[in-house]
């Protein structure tokens, strides 16, 4: 294992480069130690790099070319959500699978359009994760059996097609309800998203409209409530 200034670069024989290269996106150490520790058993998959934030991946990923970038929603400075935007931009063949403890029903959609290959809950057990890995790897989506049911009663008419309220926000608006259900302050959140305090404003008073909810006391409470359910 090889140490670099902007992340951790994994080296060594890959049974003559036949195994897959992944590289790992996440700001936990342990989640990360415990995916390599699952991805480096099989004989076709191996983790090629890590990094704990979108930043640093977009470093490493111009010295390893991976196959798959596995992804985590919550990263520091830049959300996954963000860095899956970048990576279909930058690199439109690259495969993408998000990894997240958040609930499905909110991120799960919104990853796909923002150009992920599939969503996993980080609640699945070791098996589901390398099968959704080689889903993905092999071109198809992957996303849990509830959510792919939903979808196609969605556009079956089973259900009504309208997109609940938290679906209605703007993935910036999404990004600064997140934010808050991280406890993070409006002031904080400019700082972080690089914007204006008055900007932040702005798109807390549109969310409080979509969401319906008089207060920013209320966005706050239903942001934590929100960040619970993952």
């Amino acid at each position: 294992m090889a140490k670099t200034d902007s992340a951790t670069l994994q080296t060594g024989p890959t049974k003559g480069g036949s195994r897959k290269k992944i590289l790992i996106v996440d700001d936990h150490p342990m989640m990360r130690e415990g995916l390599r520790g699952i991805i480096n058993r099989e004989p076709d998959l191996v983790v090629c790099g890590e990094a704990d934030c979108a930043r640093k991946a977009l470093l490493l990923i111009e010295k390893i070319i991976p196959d798959l970038v596995l992804v985590d929603i919550t990263l520091p400075e830049k959300n996954g959500l963000e860095l899956v935007k970048d990576l279909k931009a930058l690199h439109p063949e690259l495969v993408t699978l998000a990894l997240s403890m958040h609930d499905e029903s909110l991120y799960g959609e919104r990853m796909l359009r923002a150009g992920a290959k599939g969503y996993i809950n980080k609640h699945q057990p070791p098996e589901e994760l390398l099968k959704a890995i080689r889903m993905v790897l092999a071109g198809r989506i992957y996303v849990s059996q509830e959510m792919s049911e939903s979808v196609l009663q969605r556009f079956s008419g089973r259900s009504p097609m309208a997109q609940s309220p938290m679906q209605i926000l703007t993935d910036r608006e999404f990004e600064i309800f997140q934010l808050f259900g991280e406890g993070r302050t409006g002031k904080e959140i400019a700082r972080q998203l690089q914007l204006s305090d008055k900007t932040v404003a702005v798109h807390s008073a549109n969310i409080r409209q979509k969401l319906r909810l008089k207060t920013t006391a209320q966005l706050i409470r239903l942001a934590v409530q929100s960040e619970d359910r993952g």
